[in-house]
């Protein structure tokens, strides 16, 4: 399985300057896109599932950019920090209420990126999260922005196994629309995403 994380994080770094900025990485998970911590003064990693941070804690060491990150294993809007830029790395859509996180990254950081699903995103509806694409990119929208960019991606499987097996923790309906690809090889599902900094 693979997207082009390297295209994706170049994107990322082409759209917003992290160099030398103290970057509050919100939903950090599993690191795919640690590499702006290379560039970044320092990274606060904030995310309730410890196992994604280790991942991350993993990534970042194999970057060789221990010393710039820092855990913190919690709910993000009870999460004690302050930065000058809040990332939320495909992440806002899975916050419970997308507009209180927006709002505590907006009293933390002075400035707030967000990486996420396209509105319409066919991966977004092959993981069952439409509405909760949907409702981050609402939640933007009553805010306002400063700029935002589209870029198109893709998921792709060697096959429907490769692709079950991703899907499998998004529940039954994502397990339901991944039949449609039973028998298959080379799995190709479009990602787009977009850029925003509000």
């Amino acid at each position: 399985m693979a997207t082009n994380v390297q295209a994706i994080l170049a994107n990322l770094l082409t759209f917003y300057d992290f160099s030398s900025k103290n970057v509050i990485a919100v939903g950090a998970g599993g690191g795919q896109l640690a590499g702006y911590g290379a560039v970044a003064r320092s990274v606060f990693a904030v995310d309730p599932d410890a196992a994604a941070l280790a991942a991350l804690a993993k990534r970042a060491d194999a970057l060789a950019l221990t010393s710039r990150f820092t855990y913190c294993a919690r709910e993000f809007e009870k999460a004690d920090c302050s930065g000058d830029v809040a990332l939320f790395e495909f992440s806002l859509h899975e916050m419970r209420d997308p507009a209180l996180a927006l709002t505590h990254a907006e009293c933390v950081a002075q400035e707030v990126v967000v990486l996420d699903h396209a509105p319409g995103s066919p991966w977004a509806f092959h993981t069952d999260e439409v509405e909760k694409v949907a409702s981050g990119w609402q939640a933007i929208d009553r805010r306002g922005l400063r700029r935002m960019c589209r870029f198109e991606a893709e998921q792709r499987f060697t096959d429907h196994e490769e692709l079950v097996a991703k899907v499998a923790c998004q529940g039954k309906e994502a397990l339901k629309r991944a039949e449609r690809f039973r028998g298959r090889r080379d799995v190709c599902v479009p990602m787009p995403y977009l850029i925003a900094l509000l």
